[in-house]
Formats: structure tokens, sequence, C-alpha cells
């Protein structure tokens, strides 16, 4: 059964509620997702560790009900 956007997305807002998410959905199928997440909870992190973060956050979900999700993370522009 596949995933609504909707919800990957509040799964993601819950995990990392400042962060800017936009959700992709690349096939139509609601089976595979791009989402790019902005946060600051990822600030000197490399990009393996932000991506663990988020597919920790998402409690197994992908390979299950979330067939396939690419991963844009970054942070926010650095303040003055």
């Amino acid at each position: 059964m596949p995933m609504p956007a909707a919800r990957l997305e509040a799964e993601l807002r819950a995990a990392f509620p400042a962060a800017q998410i936009a959700i992709e959905d690349l096939a139509g199928d609601g089976d595979h997702y791009k989402a790019r997440i902005v946060d600051e909870a990822f600030r000197g992190l490399p990009r393996v560790r932000q991506h663990q973060l988020v597919y920790a956050a998402l409690k197994g979900l992908v390979g299950g009900e979330l067939h396939a999700l690419a991963l844009e993370t970054s942070t926010p522009p650095a303040k003055d």
C-alpha cells in the first residue's frame, strides 16, 4: 500500500519541527519520493550521519510502506 506524501511529511516534521521540508513524488505512485530537508540539526554532521538521522526518524518505514526515498539534506545558511 502506498504512503501518502502528507504522511511522509508529517513523520519528518515530527522529528525535525523547525526544518524546511519539501516532498516530491518521483513516480506518481506513492512509493518513490524525494525529500529535501534543511535543518540546523544537520550542521557539522557528515552527509551519511544526516541521512541516518532521517531514516531513524522514519522508524523503519523505508523499505516497508515506503519503497524508495531519495534524500537531499542540508543546513540553513550561516547567519552573520
